[in-house]
């Protein structure tokens, strides 16, 4: 009976300190695609340098984990792709704050990045803010394994003609079901958001992960051929929600996080 009691008494109080908690674990997370464009590859070198050893140690001594690093799965050095989760645009803010302000960015990362107009690091850089989407709150780094040269990480831009037709889209992939059946198949989905500062808006991104080329074909034809994608598509709800698709094949560096 007095353990009962206490229970009663002290049941209010863990409710009233673990509730936040689960709270916070449901925030949908922020990302931060960093795209890299070269014209050479002393461009590429210089700055895959910068990257594997300045700002993946420095975000990662900041508490910033699960950063993916990808290149084109074409024969091509044109891009480098960085994908970096934040829990909040406030983390976002401060963390990049921290790093810019870091010995190891003074020390390494003005040494790698720095140039001048005549011999630049890259040719472009630009970043894409993202929020996940609701039923996918925080990213799942892939558990794909084998050679990383040997797998395909799809990444999709869904552009849209209209903000409407973008949150119907996304409304499609949450309450319509098209996450759910994505994990039903097994695509191994390490996000999907909603971009919020970047070019081609409106629009939305997500990553989905293979092994090779062949176990992606295959995914993308069960997805096609699957009852539950044909009802959902003829849905009139959302027709016309998407006005062009960009697809890029990518692969994750060895330094990569996954």
């Amino acid at each position: 009976m007095k353990y009962s009691s206490n229970f009663k008494t002290l049941l209010p109080l863990f409710l009233l300190i673990i509730a936040p908690l689960v709270n916070q674990a449901q925030e949908q997370e922020y990302y931060e695609l960093k795209v890299y464009e070269f014209e050479n590859y002393d461009q590429v070198e210089k700055t895959e340098d910068y990257v594997q050893n300045a700002l993946l140690p420095g975000l990662k001594d900041l508490g910033v984990e699960n950063i993916g690093v990808f290149k084109p799965k074409a024969d091509s050095l044109d891009k480098l792709y960085v994908l970096i989760p934040y829990t909040s645009l406030e983390e976002f803010a401060s963390k990049n704050k921290d790093f810019q302000d870091s010995e190891i960015f003074q020390q390494k990362g003005g040494e790698d990045i720095s140039g001048s107009n005549d011999n630049p690091p890259y040719k472009r850089m630009s970043t894409i803010l993202l929020k996940a989407f609701k039923d996918m709150p925080v990213m799942k780094p892939s558990a794909i394994e084998g050679p990383k040269e040997d797998r395909v990480y799809e990444l999709r831009s869904y552009q849209s003609s209209t903000e409407a037709l973008l949150k119907n889209k996304i409304k499609m992939f949450n309450e319509g079901g098209e996450i759910k059946l994505f994990d039903e198949l097994g695509f191994n989905a390490v996000f999907y958001g909603e971009v919020i500062a970047g070019p081609d808006m409106p629009n939305l991104m997500y990553l989905t992960t293979f092994s090779d080329q062949t176990s992606r074909n295959e995914h993308w034809e069960s997805f096609g051929n699957s009852p539950v994608w044909k009802k959902m598509e003829a849905i009139p709800e959302y027709q016309g929600n998407v006005s062009k698709i960009d697809i890029h094949y990518l692969y994750p560096t060895e330094y990569s996080d996954y």
